[in-house]
């Protein structure tokens, strides 16, 4: 799963860790970094930012097996295709947009980025200017008033295609029109533009409710082969070269013979699902995301791939009725958010008891965590290869393979 920028999974291994060490120290890049926190490595070589992790890992998941060296990224820089900005104002009333700071809902004013991707922040400081322009009311966390909360934008690396996600407190929007014309004419590379209610004191980001003002409401993006339908609320690796790489190892490490009856739990919009499908018998996908799930069957009917069946449940009460109605398959493909699995889905694992489960973790110490309870119990971990899907940051992407015993 995408790793966010401050979660507690990144900040579990600071560079703090390692005072005193001898390091290589280029001069930072971005201005931002003290007070933002997200890149927890700012400033420091990026081959070193992989000795740490890979020392991290190694300290971590070593008791359970060999840790492959990890695997870097040739330009790790601006890979995000999923841009966040809060809308607020400093104390001079001027309008402020970026990342909230570490541990608060202070804005930081970020101008610039390391790790975003360059066309949405640019089409982010255009949204901030026409804001003023036309006197657009900026919310006010504090006392709930205002209009503009967030602005959301998500990219396609290889469609080039861009969807615009304006969050607005309330569906009564003055010049709505006229302001959506005039950011089409000033960045006329936006492909859609959703308008998105949230009028709720929340710190979640997006509503409920939306409506598309502009283009088809969603955009789309190929990965391995497969083209996908990427809607405002879907899930979609933040990483797109590297995730090519994860899945495609992934799939090497399962040794998959074309045979198999495979399950992609968590499985969001079927990107897993989909890209093993050319490689088995038959995939069955669970997703708990009714949006996501309506995603996932659109890009199998657009992607001609007839061998997967989509599911919107609950991953492990799925599996458990497998189990109970004597259902079988041969691999899990599992790829859990930050919080790791819970015990209903690793017993639900351990009922139905495949022949191999493919682990994919962006938080190393859930995932020792739930491989204490597989590994204790019915299987040996065959192999793990970390994936540096987050330069810059603490996160880590790790690949599994657990074989039964």
């Amino acid at each position: 799963m995408t790793s966010s920028h401050n979660s507690p999974c990144n900040r579990a291994h600071s560079p703090a860790q390692n005072r005193g060490r001898k390091q290589a120290k280029p001069a930072e890049v971005c201005p931002h970094a003290a007070r933002c926190g997200g890149c927890a490595y700012q400033g420091i070589a990026y081959k070193e930012q992989l000795d740490k992790k890979q020392e991290y890992e190694q300290k971590l998941l070593s008791s359970y097996g060999s840790v492959s060296r990890i695997i870097g990224m040739d330009k790790p820089y601006h890979y995000r295709n999923k841009v966040h900005a809060a809308f607020g104002r400093d104390r001079y009333n001027n309008i402020i947009c970026g990342s909230y700071e570490e541990s608060s809902h202070r804005i930081v004013d970020n101008t610039a980025c390391l790790i975003e991707d360059t066309r949405a922040k640019a089409i982010i400081e255009v949204i901030r200017r026409l804001a003023g322009d036309f006197g657009l009311k900026i919310y006010d966390e504090r006392n709930g008033t205002g209009l503009l909360r967030h602005v959301l934008i998500r990219t396609g690396h290889k469609s080039g295609q861009i969807l615009v996600i304006l969050v607005m407190a309330s569906t009564f929007f003055p010049s709505k029109k006229n302001f959506i014309r005039e950011l089409i004419r000033e960045c006329p590379e936006i492909t859609s533009v959703v308008i998105n209610i949230n009028n709720r004191r929340t710190s979640m980001i997006l509503g409920d409710r939306q409506y598309t003002e502009y283009g088809s409401g969603y955009i789309e993006d190929t990965l391995c082969g497969i083209t996908y339908r990427i809607s405002p609320k879907s899930f979609y690796q933040v990483n797109a070269v590297q995730t090519e790489l994860l899945y495609t190892k992934a799939i090497e490490l399962a040794r998959l013979t074309g045979s198999e009856t495979v399950i992609d739990a968590y499985s969001g919009i079927g990107t897993i699902g989909m890209t093993v499908a050319g490689h088995v018998r038959k995939v069955i996908s669970v997703e708990t995301n009714t949006d996501a799930v309506k995603d996932a069957r659109r890009n199998a009917k657009a992607n001609n791939i007839s061998n997967i069946d989509i599911y919107a449940d609950d991953a492990g009460r799925f599996m458990r009725r497998m189990a109970d109605n004597n259902e079988t398959c041969d691999v899990i493909f599992m790829d859990p958010p930050r919080a790791g699995s819970d015990k209903v889905f690793l017993n639900s694992i351990l009922k139905l008891m495949p022949s191999k489960v493919i682990y994919i973790s962006c938080c190393p110490e859930t995932l020792a965590r739930d491989l204490a309870v597989l590994a204790r119990r019915a299987y040996r971990v065959a192999a793990i290869q970390p994936v540096d899907m987050f330069p810059w940051t603490s996160g880590i992407e790790t690949i599994v393979c657990l074989e039964r015993r």
